[in-house]
């Protein structure tokens, strides 16, 4: 009997749906796009996707992460947040880099150095 091979092509993602909640802690292997809303945490392994109507009031802890909804709490990325023209953040930033369109809402701190985030 042969065995099964599962290979991974990357395609594979999480997701919260619009108009589902999740009230506690999220923990992904691979990449999670919410569209829904979260009270609680999200360490992540792969990429963070806060859609449009994406709610976070909580934190993220992940590789990668995209923002185009509202995110309320502390936000740590190990290589590269991007938030999107309609994203709104509130909390404390730490990431390597940092990329924001015109229109985006960020009231908070943010920390870009390595330091910061060899300390997580």
């Amino acid at each position: 009997m042969a065995k099964e091979v599962v290979t991974n092509t990357g395609a594979m993602y999480n997701a919260l749906t619009n108009g589902s909640k999740i009230v506690g802690k999220i923990v992904a292997d691979s990449d999670f796009r919410i569209d829904g809303d979260v009270e609680g945490t999200i360490t992540c392994n792969g990429k963070v996707v806060i859609g449009q109507k994406g709610y976070l009031k909580g934190s993220i802890s992940c590789v990668n992460a995209e923002i185009i909804g509202t995110v309320e709490g502390d936000i740590v990325v190990t290589e590269t947040l991007s938030l999107r023209s309609t994203a709104v953040i509130r909390g404390e930033v730490r990431t390597r880099t940092l990329m924001v369109e015109p229109n985006a809402v960020f009231d908070g701190t943010c920390s870009m150095k390595d330091s910061a985030l060899a300390s997580e």
